[in-house]
């Protein structure tokens, strides 16, 4: 199995999500459907953006950063590239430094009943 995380710019993200659905690989309600445990948490990156429109200050963290989502799934090892592929062309901004997506080898999983 294979973990997959992404971090994309928060105008983007229904996109992704919609991708996801239509590629027929994260059907939730599909027993033995190829993608598990979707989650999307809002998370802020304290770096410069090359765009200010997208950078505001933190109160908390007292400096700048960008707001992002960050977007986690577990899949079969099989579909992992057509699952990045379906995230990078829907979060894609042309902007640089626009997201990340990373995939790591899932070691073991138990499911919890």
């Amino acid at each position: 199995m294979k973990e997959i995380k992404a971090f994309i710019r928060q105008y983007r993200i229904a996109d992704v999500l919609q991708a996801l659905r239509q590629s027929g690989l994260c059907e939730l309600a599909t027993p033995g459907a190829s993608c598990h445990n979707i989650t999307v948490s809002e998370v802020q990156r304290p770096l410069a953006s090359t765009d200010p429109t997208q950078q505001h200050y933190s109160m908390d963290l007292a400096e700048a950063v960008v707001s992002e989502y960050r977007l986690e799934l577990a899949c079969v090892d099989e579909v992992a590239d057509a699952l990045v592929d379906a995230i990078a062309k829907a979060a894609h901004t042309g902007q640089p430094e626009a997201g990340w997506i990373f995939v790591n080898d899932i070691q073991r999983s138990v499911q919890i009943r």
